[in-house]
């Protein structure tokens, strides 16, 4: 036998299972995790510039793959699904949380096999950003051809 609720039980059953959420408290989280995430990008760039000699284009590029590189080995752990699910855009913005989206599938679905498992699902959430991003710096591209053959800049 179905039992029918009316409206009003069922907007109370939402209410009650809705899970509460503090805007403020969310973008205080995001913020300093964030800020921390640059931070220590920081301070490793600082170390590449200031004890081993390197220009701030070359420190730039291997402090983006020791962040990377630190992601994937905390979303191997499932440390940096807790990290993002506490700071929220403050731990998925950053390079680490593009890093953390190509390699979450890639351990999801290893089971699958390299071809059927890796292999396609590794950029399920990457691939529109890569694409996006493509589109993007070609129109971007573009605009700054137009432009710069009218002389207007």
């Amino acid at each position: 036998m179905k039992v029918k609720q009316n409206d009003e039980e069922y907007n109370k059953y939402v209410e009650a299972v809705t899970p509460k959420h503090n805007t403020y408290i969310n973008c205080f989280n995001a913020f300093w995790v964030g800020g921390l995430i640059c931070v220590i990008g920081q301070g490793i760039m600082d170390i590449f510039i200031n004890n081993f000699g390197y220009s701030k284009d070359d420190a730039s590029s291997f402090t983006s793959i020791i962040l990377v590189l630190i992601s994937v080995i905390l979303t191997s752990f499932n440390i940096y699904k807790k990290i993002a699910k506490y700071a929220g855009a403050g731990a998925l913005v950053p390079i680490t949380g593009f890093a953390n989206s190509v390699a979450s599938p890639t351990i999801e679905y290893k089971k699958e096999g390299e071809v059927f498992g890796k292999g396609v699902k590794i950029f399920t959430i990457a691939g529109p950003v890569i694409l996006f991003g493509i589109v993007t710096s070609w129109c971007a591209g573009l605009i700054y051809y137009i432009l710069s053959v009218a002389e207007l800049i």
